[in-house]
This record gives structure tokens, sequence and C-alpha cells, in this order.
């Protein structure tokens, strides 16, 4: 039970990480000339604190495994490329609200099907009348958010 209240609270605070992130790297395309600069210069800062951390936690060596990996298993980089320069270009236009409340959305109605189909190793969860109601929720939310 602690380690689940320590990962709901662990989430929890990457998504205030997510919130704030966006208007810094909003301020830095400002500063910069563009949301893809902006974008490269944020992953580049991030790649080299994790590599600084793998290091340090003696999981350096991990580096040497990727050419092993599936080409698949690589794409959490280009999603998150996708996703920096997406925020950075679209918080400008929405606001902090509304984009991440898009976001929110596109994270649990990709969660729902994620979860049914047990993609990438999942335990796979039934479609419910909760978790669609979540879905139609934050979408109201979202629709709240412009008025």
């Amino acid at each position: 039970m602690t380690y689940v209240i320590l990962a709901a609270v662990g989430v929890v605070m990457a998504g205030i990480c997510i919130a704030v992130q966006a208007p810094l790297n909003a301020a830095l395309a400002r500063q910069v000339g563009g949301p893809v600069v902006a974008a490269a210069i944020s992953f580049a800062v991030g790649f080299v604190i994790l590599a600084g951390a793998a290091v340090a936690t003696g999981q350096g060596r991990g580096f040497l495994r990727v050419g092993g990996a599936e080409w698949w298993m690589l794409m959490g980089g280009v999603l998150g490329a996708f996703y920096v320069w997406t925020i950075v270009w679209s918080l400008p236009r929405l606001g902090a609200l509304t984009a991440l409340c898009a976001l929110a959305l596109g994270q649990i109605l990709a969660a729902i099907l994620l979860d049914r189909t047990g993609a990438f190793g999942l335990p796979v969860r039934d479609i419910s009348v909760p978790r669609i109601l979540a879905a139609l929720m934050v979408g109201g939310g979202l629709i709240l958010s412009r008025f």
C-alpha cells in the first residue's frame, strides 16, 4: 500500500512538472526563436542530466545494450519530441489550462486503449463506465477551460 501511495504522489508531482515545463519551454522558444530549437535544447539538457544519473547510479553500461532493442522501443523518444514541440507551440495559443486539459484528455483516451489491449506488456483492463466517464469529464473540463 505504501508503494501505491508513493507512486501516486510521484505521478502527481510529475504532472506538476509537466505543467511547469510547458511555460518554461515556451519562454525558451521565445528566447531562441522557435519551438523546434527549444524542444531540442530541452531534450539535450534532459539527456545530459539522465546520462549523468545513469553513470552515477551504475547503470551506464545499459547504453551499450541499446543496439539489441527493437525499433519500436525507441519510439518513446519520437513521441516525447512530438509532445515537447507540440506543447511549446500550442501553449501561447491555448493557454496553460486548455493545453494541459487537452493533454490530459489525450493521455486518458490512449490509456483506456492501452489498458484494454494490454499493449507493451501491460495487464489487460476492461473498458468500464467509470473509465469512460473519466474521459468525458476531462473532455468537459477541456470545453469549460475555453469559457
